[in-house]
Order: structure tokens, then C-alpha cells, then sequence
């Protein structure tokens, strides 16, 4: 935290993901990597996004499982977002109880459904009815 700010922020956090983070039990490593990440500048964790981005393999299963967890959750978003944008092009209403049960979704296959689905529907509520198809 102290050093978050400076030029040797980067390093900071590139050790904690790479390997510091291993010796911590789950609970321990979620909010102390929340602490590093949340103590860095944005200089560094923009460099850490763009490592991540860039493919560049983690040492840690910590950092890996950071990372995919990340991607996941950028997935679920991105095809829930992917619904809604459908069926607004489709000139469909959406109800509020439609829009928040798809944006809580974290299930990708249920979101995969619902983008096809979205595409022959005539009412925004026939997308919750059921998910056979």
C-alpha cells in the first residue's frame, strides 16, 4: 500500500500475482488481492490488465484463477448485454423483470439460449418462459 503509488507499483503487483499470493489459504488471497489491486495506480493496473490481455501465463493458480474468474464474469456481461441489445433491435419492450433476471444471470449456456431466442420471440417475457430452446 505504501508504495502502490510509485514507480514500483508495477512490480508489486506482478509479485503478489506471480507468486505471494500461492502461500495465502483462498479467503486471504481474494481480499489481499483486492488490496494490492485496489492500492496500485492506474499506470500499473492498466500494465497488469494488458499482461493479462496479452496472454501473458501467470505462475500462480491464484493469478490464473483471478484471471479466468475475470474473463467469466466478462463473458456473462458482454452476452447479457448481447440479449437486451437483440431484442431493443428487434424494437421489443423489456420489462425490468426481464432486464434484471438476464443481467443476473451467471449462467453462459442460459445466456446462449436467450440470444437465440431473442431472435424469434414477439414478447420480451417469452424469453423467461422457458429455456428448452
Amino acid at each position: 500500500m505504501a508504495h502502490g503509488q510509485s514507480e514500483a507499483a508495477e512490480a508489486i503487483g506482478v509479485a503478489f500475482f506471480s507468486g505471494a499470493a500461492e502461500r495465502l489459504d483462498e479467503e486471504h488471497r481474494a481480499v489481499y488481492g483486492d488490496l494490492v489491486l485496489s492500492s496500485l495506480n492506474a499506470a500499473a493496473r492498466r500494465k497488469l490488465e494488458a499482461m493479462m490481455k496479452s496472454g501473458y501465463q501467470f505462475q500462480s493458480e491464484f493469478a490464473r484463477g483471478y484471471v479466468a474468474k475475470g474473463r467469466q464474469e466478462g463473458s456473462l456481461e458482454a452476452k447479457a448485454q448481447a440479449v437486451l441489445a437483440f431484442l431493443d433491435a428487434r424494437g421489443l419492450e423489456v420489462p425490468a423483470e426481464v432486464r434484471e433476471r438476464v443481467l443476473a444471470s451467471a449462467d453462459l449456456d442460459e445466456l446462449d439460449r436467450w440470444i437465440r431466442r431473442a431472435a424469434t420471440i414477439g414478447d420480451a417475457r417469452e424469453l423467461l418462459a422457458t429455456t428448452d430452446s
